[in-house]
């Protein structure tokens, strides 16, 4: 089920966007800030209760990542690609977000935060233990820096987007920095401490000129994060290691993380070499992602041994929003109709039966497994938000909210292909002289991008064989990662897999997913192209709610929306991680709430031969 998860990879800005969580505009100073109620921990707790805080710090993690090689070292710019994970292990922020909370943020870069009384700033106080990889100690400059260079025109346009209603940032002094807000919006704190910082002698030359930040390559970031590069071939891997005088190493939010000396990532663009250099010992853990892969293929004496344990962690996530995403820039996928015949003929049973061994559930919401999924049929809350929209929007909002087309008894894919023919008819779409087409004569032909998943070349077989039916003619197009990412960054593309994160509390990155304003935004979430006057309503309302009900009533009706616009072919999700690793690599005893599979096995896990731990071990 290869997909592509890359918005973070391309993106530090919108990895900053989605890990943010909404706040309370009440005038506070403290080590940490709670959307409702108060955070989970204390100020001067000690440290996460996920983490092993005990936990050894050596060895070397050697893990597999997808991809054929990058480019550059600059996380924070649209061209290129970034080497891997380089944002997350040399990158900070000002506040980070606490795994087990939906809804709280920590000091990082910043020891104290006061959010104004009426919530138009937010200032952020330095610790004033924050050093740069070079020993430079942080300071207000710094982040002004960071600010008006990721915001300039040789930033990623997906910073202008994400902070466009911060109005400025002042230097109260050389520890002190104020974020000022264009409006109440109570997301904006946490995107202004998602602002990652970075040293401005990064890219100076000895004398005295700089590269542009957008042409920075090979140059060694100057950041504040625990690992620097150590070695790397760009076409094959790249090593970190740790920063041996890494600033944060004893702090509250970073103790019991970070342990592995080295971790080495190297590169795959085959999924079933990748597979076999496991078994073989090039890696020490992967988590399996296909569903076949991990019934049939992690099996053998190894596993029955117990040299690599193969193990599945539940995922109380929200589910990733993965699905094939339509491009409204074309033609032919301007019509709802067109839009909803695409979804009926698309057979998730079949997919699940017959190549996921029925471990996926369906997705069926952009929202799936949180709160904030709307179900039934709209409350008077949310009717207060549609109401004034209604004369915009198809009626099946206002009714029970929409599932997806099932193939299972009495449902039938004859059924629904019989639908999607009348809804094609109704658009215009004709079937005549061997294919389907429009009034003018135009066949109706596409093609689906992606970046070469065996599995995902299967799905989208069956797929086009359910569309020849209706006279519709599909290519897959398989690319490589680089290639792929232009062309997502530049909206290049008819349809495409794709995978957005999920969001535990929606906020200000549905704007950036769904807005008009993103749509022209190139390197933006916006792939879709929706430029909807009820869509953008709706997606402020849910980033400047101020209440959890106000949040949840503005979250489902943009829900019922977006779900009403068939805007993506919904595919699927599962309810587990499966993750398989070497017997040399210990975890805590239980995984935080709400996590990814790969970053917790980065940021929390550890060599379990580099010393004696107390702490419970499976």
């Amino acid at each position: 089920m290869t997909v592509a998860l890359r918005r973070i990879a391309s993106s530090f800005a919108l990895a900053c966007m989605l890990c943010t969580l909404v706040s309370v505009p009440v005038a506070r100073a403290a080590a940490s800030i709670a959307q409702y109620g108060t955070p989970k921990y204390p100020d001067g707790f000690a440290h996460f209760d996920y983490v092993n805080p005990d936990a050894p710090k050596g060895g070397t993690l050697t893990l597999a990542t997808f991809g054929s090689g990058f480019d550059k070292f600059n996380p924070l710019t649209l061209r290129g690609v970034a080497a891997p994970r380089i944002g997350e292990l040399m990158f900070e922020t000002l506040i980070t977000n606490s795994s087990d909370e939906p809804n709280s943020a920590y000091g990082l870069l910043a020891d104290d935060i006061r959010i104004a009384s009426d919530g138009m700033s937010v200032t952020f106080h330095l610790n004033q233990a924050a050093r740069f990889s070079n020993g430079d100690k942080v300071t207000a400059a710094d982040v002004k820096y960071s600010y008006d260079t990721l915001l300039g025109k040789h930033g990623n346009p997906a910073f202008r987007v994400a902070f466009q209603d911060i109005v400025k940032l002042d230097v109260v002094d050389s520890a002190t920095v104020r974020f000022t807000f264009a409006r109440h919006n109570g997301d904006l704190p946490y995107i202004a401490g998602g602002l990652p910082v970075f040293s401005p002698k990064w890219g100076a030359r000895a004398d005295g000129t700089r590269v542009d930040f957008d042409k920075l390559g090979f140059e060694q970031p100057i950041a504040t994060g625990p690992y620097l590069i150590d070695q790397y071939s760009p076409g094959r891997d790249i090593s970190y290691k740790r920063d041996p005088h890494y600033w944060a190493k004893d702090l509250p939010t970073r103790r019991g993380m970070y342990n592995f000396e080295r971790i080495v990532l190297k590169l795959y663009s085959d999924d079933v070499a990748r597979l076999e250099a496991f078994k073989a010992g090039e890696f020490d853990a992967v988590s399996e992602n296909r569903a076949r892969n991990w019934v049939r293929s992690y099996t053998g004496e190894q596993f029955d041994n117990g040299t690599i344990i193969k193990r599945e962690f539940p995922n109380h996530n929200g589910a990733n929003i993965q699905a094939f995403f339509m491009n409204l820039r074309r033609p032919q996928f301007q019509d709802r109709r067109v839009r909803a015949a695409l979804n009926l003929a698309f057979d998730f049973e079949w997919a699940d039966r017959m190549l996921f061994y029925k471990l996926y559930d369906r997705l069926e919401s952009y929202f799936m497994n949180t709160d904030f999924e709307a179900t039934g049929m709209p409350s008077p809350a949310e009717l207060k938000l549609l109401e004034p929209l209604r004369k915009e929007l198809d009626p099946s909002v206002f009714g029970p909210m929409t599932r997806q087309p099932v193939t299972t008894p009495p449902h039938s894919l004859r059924d629904n292909l019989r639908q999607a023919r009348e809804l094609l008819a109704q658009a215009g779409w004709t079937y005549r002289d061997g294919a389907l087409r429009n009034a003018a004569g135009v066949p109706f032909r596409f093609e689906l991008l992606d970046t070469g998943s065996a599995v995902m070349q299967q799905v989208a077989s069956v797929y086009q064989r359910n569309l020849q039916k209706l006279g519709i003619t599909l290519t897959f197009r398989s690319t490589d990662p680089a290639l792929y990412e232009q062309r997502l960054d530049n909206f290049n593309f008819d349809m495409t897999t794709l995978v957005l994160p999920a969001v535990q509390m929606p906020g200000t990155e549905q704007i950036g997913r769904w807005g008009s304003k993103a749509a022209d935004t190139p390197g933006s979430e916006n792939f879709i192209g929706i430029k909807s006057h009820a869509v953008d309503v709706l997606a402020d309302a849910v980033a400047s709610a101020h209440t959890l009900e106000d949040l949840t009533a503005a979250s489902h009706a943009l829900d019922r929306v977006l779900v009403s616009g068939c805007y993506i072919v919904p595919n699927w999700y599962s309810p587990n991680f499966n993750v398989a690793y070497r017997r040399t690599l210990a975890h805590p005893a239980s995984p935080p709430l709400y996590y990814s599979s790969d970053s917790w096995i980065v940021s929390s896990w550890w060599d379990a031969a580099s010393a004696r731990v107390s702490a419970p071990l499976k």
